[in-house]
């Protein structure tokens, strides 16, 4: 199979544990989109969250693609339109906001290039902000129900992870089908419009780009990644992936910190240019 496209999450795939790309897996993605493959970055980050990583790898000269809120956007780099937007409707925005109240737990969405959240000294706020280099802006409650009257990509509730474990059932009961309701992170549990999964927005890429998903490989390493890692023709694991991401994977690679990518398009897109590829999975 001639693989077309790969696609890469990026917490813990593309990025190493310093949240940079290694100059082994930067040049064999250069070289891959010289030859006319394309790369899609793939993360539950906002737009311009992902937008610094796009940059350094020329997206917008190659033709890339970036998928935001775990497949809520999806942006051409190259022509900056949307192939595709799902957002909240706003009529919803308040219930989410009551629940979060309700289960006493901070929250957070965004506008543009800032974050809005009820408190911003959330330290996992804090950590929303340093990941996508976004500003943090406080609002209090009424404020936040006064003025987060338009349509948002998604809701993140915020607190330990062995409580937002109880609240997370609480959640999905109360908001129902309509609503896709899971924790991205054992802090972050997301809140976004039913349907909107990086696997779903990948298909009407595909569609747009007259692609099959045999042709596409995807890269992950979390629970948000196991819809696209099912639905590629080449689902990839990273060695340092959740087990239920690995065992759904066709194949395991290395550790986001030892070019775990670079060594999947060596092997798959570049003809095996690599002599250090790890096994594939039995």
């Amino acid at each position: 199979m001639d693989y077309e496209m790969i696609v890469l999450d990026l917490d813990g795939t593309l990025t190493n544990r310093d949240k940079i790309i290694t100059p082994r897996t930067k040049a064999d993605l250069m070289e891959a989109m010289e030859r006319g493959k394309k790369v899609v970055l793939a993360s539950g980050r906002p737009v311009y969250g992902v937008m610094p990583l796009a940059r350094e790898l020329k997206l917008a000269e190659y033709g890339g693609y970036i998928l935001a809120y775990n497949g809520g956007v999806i942006l051409d780099c190259r022509t900056e339109e949307m192939v595709f937007s799902r957002m909240l409707p706003p009529e919803s925005n308040h219930r989410i906001m009551q629940l979060a109240l309700e289960n006493r737990v901070d929250f957070l969405t965004y506008d543009g290039e800032v974050i809005l959240t009820s408190n911003e000294e959330n330290p996992y706020a804090k950590l929303e902000s340093s990941i996508n280099h976004l500003r943090l802006h406080q609002l209090e409650i009424d404020e936040f129900f006064a003025k987060v009257n338009f349509p948002v990509p998604k809701f993140i509730m915020l607190d330990d992870g062995d409580y937002l474990a109880m609240v997370e059932p609480k959640v999905k009961a109360a908001l129902g089908k309509n609503f896709s309701v899971y924790r991205s992170e054992p802090y972050f549990l997301e809140v976004l419009p039913q349907g909107v999964d990086k696997a779903k927005s990948l298909e009407r890429l595909l569609e747009v780009l007259g692609l099959s998903r045999e042709q596409m490989i995807a890269c992950g390493d979390g629970y948000n990644d196991l819809s696209m890692i099912r639905f590629a023709g080449l689902g990839v694991a990273m060695e340092n992936a959740v087990l239920p991401v690995r065992k759904e994977a066709d194949y395991i690679t290395a550790s986001n910190n030892e070019d775990g990518v670079g060594l999947v398009v060596e092997k798959f897109m570049l003809k095996g240019k690599s002599q250090n590829n790890p096994d594939q999975k039995t």
